[in-house]
């Protein structure tokens, strides 16, 4: 039966006044007005739409705040250290549209959890990566020790998405750095421990696990170096999902890549080296998916079904490079690509940045992900279509853009304390607007402003599943560079406001390094490359163009001898 639809609801909480401090501190006491007792904010945007509002509660203390109730000690420069910001903090998550499908499979989320990746002292993540250069210099085990720091979060990635009914993760292809490379490739053997212990956990649980090599991966390409990485790069992929003992469900994502001025030639290269170069346990795993520059769906389903090699349907691509069939017609007869495989079908779901979902703009400003996906296609509650497959959410907020849609569907419960909101949108200019569909005159993307509410008292309205916050308006304070939090206040489903524990968390930034970087010929060609959604993370502070060129650098050659748009796949999904 349909669920009925219904908006959610809300009912003011107010927080509760602050406490004095503890008779038996020996910090000074302060007064809020004290300058050296102001809150504190992040100037740049927060990936993680974690901006904190400082609130006095009544709250027991946080084992991650480390609270130091004693006089602060002089650093070396002779000044005082500055006292953590230990109080509460309060995140706006609006209600949702509440929305009915009968869609029964699961979604899943690429390679970063946001949440995971702010905690302190050590973030949890598994794309560390570093340039060629550190590795000439520190040794191939300095990769090889990244690849076990990626392994060993992976396993604690696992444990975190099953704890928020999150049962489907793609792999990111950074877990092990140049582990494919011609001159510094490894074997994956010294890991096969750590791999066994993650794949071992992801199959108790009932998780699938996949992967999806980034556009340097080309097994049409007409040059033989090309092909000849593409296929060390399946087998790095193989060996470690060999090494986890994943079954045949873990498939391996592709793109068919560039036309190169001749689409029939390039597919009938595919064919050859599908059939020669790849092993059995390659081909096992392989599956194409549709893309929004070269190959649509009626592109790749005939020499997929030929050679029995599953697709991938992204409907964000589809969207952009439209199959003459319509999807209701056209899904089935992909469903039975993966059906003679035996593997269960896993599909594709993003959305445009909202300043494009008009449909204005060029391919590469359409083909960008938004942060999170609103609605589910129609596709996925039809039966016998879409209504049981596997969906991969590629958007930025990673796992929150899956929360929002278990929200918006009611499709599992949720945590609340593991909510974040989203960015503020982006606001056209007039100027931007008439220059052409958010761009300025001369083609160029249109500039971004952001908005962020003033800071001030805080109301905690009460929601089924969500909490607001109500900040009436006063003047913005000095914002600094950096927030360290230790609490959050929020709402739960049994109508009583809560203190929840969560972890320290500190903006995110790549370091740069201060060292002069090598020129890259053409980052631009380069970036077109990288993996949308992989979120390699270099620990050196590199450029990541200047990892992805030496870790890939046949690819990156031949698109910059021979790349014309679509002669290099510039997907990024």
């Amino acid at each position: 039966m349909a669920k009925r639809k219904r908006s959610e609801t809300a009912s003011a909480v107010v927080v509760p006044a602050p406490l004095q401090q503890p008779t038996t501190s020996t910090r000074p006491k302060r007064t809020r007005q004290s300058p050296k007792k102001k809150a504190v904010v992040d100037d740049a945007w927060d990936p993680y739409g974690e901006a904190s509002v400082p609130l006095d509660s009544e709250a027991e203390d946080s084992p991650l705040t480390d609270l130091d109730e004693t006089t602060p000690e002089k650093n070396k420069k002779g000044g005082k250290r500055k006292k953590k910001n230990t109080e509460p903090v309060v995140y706006d998550i609006p209600p949702v549209e509440r929305k009915v499908t009968q869609f029964k499979g699961r979604l899943g989320y690429a390679c970063l959890n946001t949440v995971l990746r702010a905690t302190k002292p050590e973030p949890i993540f598994c794309s560390r990566t570093c340039r060629k250069d550190t590795i000439h210099k520190n040794g191939i085990d300095f990769a090889k020790d990244l690849g076990l720091k990626n392994t060993r979060d992976l396993v604690r990635l696992i444990e975190w998405n099953e704890e928020n009914k999150i049962r489907f993760l793609r792999i990111s292809s950074e877990m092990f750095p140049f582990a494919s490379h011609g001159e510094l490739g490894y074997d994956l053997s010294y890991a096969k421990d750590e791999l066994k212990a993650a794949g071992d956990l992801a199959k108790k649980l009932g998780h699938r696990l996949t992967t999806h090599p980034g556009q340097f991966t080309q097994l049409a390409s007409p040059k033989e170096a090309v092909v000849e990485a593409s296929v060390r790069e399946l087998e790095y992929h193989c060996q470690m999902m060999r090494y986890m003992g994943l079954g045949k469900d873990s498939v391996i994502i592709l793109h068919m890549g560039g036309v190169y001025n001749d689409k029939p030639s390039t597919i009938a290269r595919f064919r050859e080296t599908y059939l020669n170069k790849l092993t059995q346990e390659m081909r096992d795993r392989l599956v194409l998916e549709n893309d929004e520059m070269c190959y649509s769906v009626d592109d790749i389903l005939p020499i997929c079904e030929e050679l029995k090699v599953p697709i991938v349907l992204d409907y964000h691509h589809n969207w952009i490079n439209p199959s003459e069939t319509p999807l209701p017609l056209l899904i089935p007869r992909l469903n039975k690509t993966w059906h003679l495989k035996g593997i269960h079908p896993k599909q594709h779901l993003s959305s445009p940045k909202p300043q494009f979902a008009d449909g204005s703009g060029s391919v590469m400003d359409r083909r960008a992900h938004g942060d999170r996906c609103y609605t589910l296609p129609d596709e996925m509650g039809m039966e016998g279509v879409s209504r049981d497959v596997d969906l991969m959410i590629e958007a930025k907020d990673k796992e929150q853009a899956v929360f929002h849609l278990y929200r918006i569907y009611g499709l599992e419960e949720i945590k609340w304390e593991n909510l974040r909101p989203e960015k503020p949108a982006v606001v056209k200019s007039e100027d931007e607007n008439g220059a052409g569909e958010g761009q300025d005159g001369e083609g160029s993307p249109a500039k971004r402003r952001r908005t962020r509410p003033k800071l001030s008292s805080v109301i905690v309205e009460e929601q089924a599943d969500s909490v607001i916050v109500t900040q009436t308006e006063q003047s913005t304070q000095k914002r600094t560079r950096k927030v360290k939090v230790g609490k959050a206040i929020v709402v739960g489903s049994d109508s009583t406001a809560k203190s929840t524990k969560l972890p320290k968390r500190t903006t995110v930034r790549t370091r740069r390094s201060k060292q002069p970087q090598p020129s890259i010929v053409d980052g631009t060609m380069v970036a077109s490359l990288i993996n949308q959604e992989d979120a390699p993370d270099p620990v050196d502070g590199a450029d990541l163009r200047e990892v992805e060129a030496g870790e890939h650098p046949e690819a990156v050659d031949a698109a910059e001898r021979d790349g014309d748009g679509c002669a290099v796949q510039v997907n990024g999904s």
